[in-house]
């Protein structure tokens, strides 16, 4: 008796401790994922540009993993996003084209779930802001307060952020008239001063303003304060959501629309990097004559983006524009830090593909040239990621999903990628051998395939038929993909063995993603004979 007046006297007391002092739940992590658009991998102080001012971006890398080698998934707008948020293949997206995002239906695309989705499954708050350009349907998970701007344009619809953007700025910014050399922002509605690279440079508004050109023809100053930026907008957006959600578990998306076109720039970051100051890309004089890319973007029809001379004010533009990306990411990282978030949330950061920005006379991206397809990409999670891990195998847009459900400690379903987390704890010692982009559209236009592995590249088109030529690059020797050794190369024969290594390891990739086009790759001839 004595013995069970005892235990019931230990029973009562350790419940009243528990009731007292109820043991802690454990916290879901939650993910801030922020992307850039256009941002290519050099663009980014950690990478050992020393011209470029990013230290926001560099502090985030520095206190988790930094990856040298990150690639698109396709550097193309709408298929390098619908990979990244299904951990997908292009081809397994079906989205190979930005046709084939918000409200197509002309076939079936993206019926994968994205991580968003599962997140929210998984009682996560979702909330995303900036530009999407994926399937619209794929959305809905999101609880962003307002989803439609005033004049009823979707949020996530083609150009909804720029209506939302536009109906802020009217309501917080007074429009003046336009002053002596100055022509009308189309994105901003506000006045800006073109710089020479600029289409129209030189000439009066009243003559030009009728006519249509598309964003990538614009540079120069924007005459407006830098709290009234699209970037600022979409960084107040990502800080209000921050506190809101700060006593749930979330996951926030900030989606940047720069340092994509029109490359228009506030002060002070307009003036941070003088045109004269900057140094040309090395391969702005190829001479293009053993490329696939010779007519790609435009490049016959717009020689100014092979001007020695004009290409600075362009660099200039698209440096200013990432410093500007770069201070209001500090913001919304400094805010987490203040919020006391920073020990429960995974940040990742990258961007959906790179820019040419006058290398080997070209713009924008859509190629699988270096300065297209290879993209910054950074995780931050403290006392999960260690400090200054830097990861150099080679990794995919394809592996951030199963990366995020990991660390987030929810179950991922199949995908095409695969999680990072060994590769950035040192225990991976096969993955990232090698990676692959893809671009399974129009095989008699460009290359479909690029692989790289060992500082090798080889592009290939995805058929026998193609007269696209065959490309190798040395990266290790030729950095800046000036010396295709296959193609027209009468020497090619030399290169056989690699090319056919490299071939022999995409066809391992095509295959285990049940690729159609692994019979074209397999069957088409690399090297010829000369």
């Amino acid at each position: 008796m004595k013995r069970i007046i005892t235990v019931l006297a230990l029973l009562f007391v350790s419940a009243n401790v528990f009731c007292a002092n109820p043991p802690k739940k454990s916290k879901k992590t939650n993910l801030l994922f922020i992307v850039t658009d256009q941002q290519q991998y050099k663009a980014l102080g950690l990478a050992g540009n020393k011209v470029l001012k990013t230290p926001n971006l560099d502090r985030l890398g520095e206190s988790g993993a930094y990856f040298v080698n990150a690639y698109s998934s396709c550097a193309v707008c709408g298929p390098a996003r619908s990979s990244i948020l299904t951990g997908r293949t292009v081809e397994n997206t079906g989205v190979n084209t930005n046709d084939k995002t918000y409200f197509y239906t002309k076939e079936k695309v993206m019926q994968y779930p994205t991580f968003d989705e599962i997140l929210k499954a998984n009682g996560y708050t979702c909330e995303y802001y900036g530009k999407w350009h994926a399937m619209s349907n794929k959305a809905k998970i999101y609880s962003n307060p307002e989803k439609y701007a005033k004049n009823g344009k979707y949020a996530f619809d083609h150009g909804g952020q720029s209506f939302f953007y536009q109906d802020w700025l009217k309501a917080s910014l007074k429009k003046r008239a336009l002053e002596n050399g100055e022509h009308l922002d189309k994105f901003t509605k506000r006045p800006y001063t073109p710089d020479p690279i600029d289409t129209f440079f030189g000439q009066e508004y009243k003559d030009i303003k009728h006519i249509k050109k598309s964003q990538p023809n614009f540079h120069g100053r924007l005459n407006i304060p830098k709290e009234y930026t699209m970037t600022a907008f979409q960084a107040q957006q990502t800080i209000d959501a921050l506190k809101r959600l700060k006593n749930k578990p979330f996951s926030l998306t900030c989606s940047f629309h720069y340092p994509h076109a029109p490359m228009i720039v506030p002060e002070p970051f307009y003036s941070m990097y003088k045109p004269e100051d900057m140094t040309p890309p090395e391969s702005i004089s190829d001479d293009m004559l053993n490329s696939p890319y010779i007519r790609a973007n435009g490049r016959k029809a717009l020689p100014e983006y092979s001007d020695p001379e004009k290409i600075k004010y362009m660099i200039s533009n698209y440096y200013g524009l990432i410093t500007e990306v770069d201070y209001w990411i500090g913001e919304i990282i400094d805010t987490v830090d203040k919020l006391g978030l920073t020990e429960n949330t995974l940040i990742v950061f990258t961007s959906d593909h790179g820019e040419m920005l006058g290398a080997h006379g070209l713009r924008e991206k859509n190629v699988f040239y270096e300065e297209s397809a290879h993209i910054p990409l950074l995780m931050k999670l403290p006392n999960v990621i260690e400090e200054k891990s830097t990861v150099d195998g080679y990794v995919s847009h394809i592996d951030i999903f199963p990366t995020i459900l990991d660390y987030l400690g929810v179950k991922a379903p199949e995908s095409d990628g695969k999680s990072l987390r060994d590769m950035i704890n040192g225990d991976e010692h096969e993955y990232g051998e090698y990676v692959v982009t893809e671009w399974n559209y129009r095989g008699d236009v460009s290359p479909n395939y690029m692989i790289v592995k060992d500082g090798w590249k080889l592009m290939v088109p995805y058929s026998v038929e193609s007269k696209v030529i065959n490309v190798l690059y040395n990266l290790n020797e030729d950095p800046h993909e000036m010396n295709n050794l296959l193609g027209t190369n009468p020497e090619q024969a030399k290169y056989a063995d690699k090319a056919e290594e490299l071939r022999a390891t995409l066809l391992e990739w095509l295959q285990k993603n049940n690729s159609q086009f692994y019979e074209g790759v397999k069957n088409r001839t690399l090297v010829k004979n000369m």
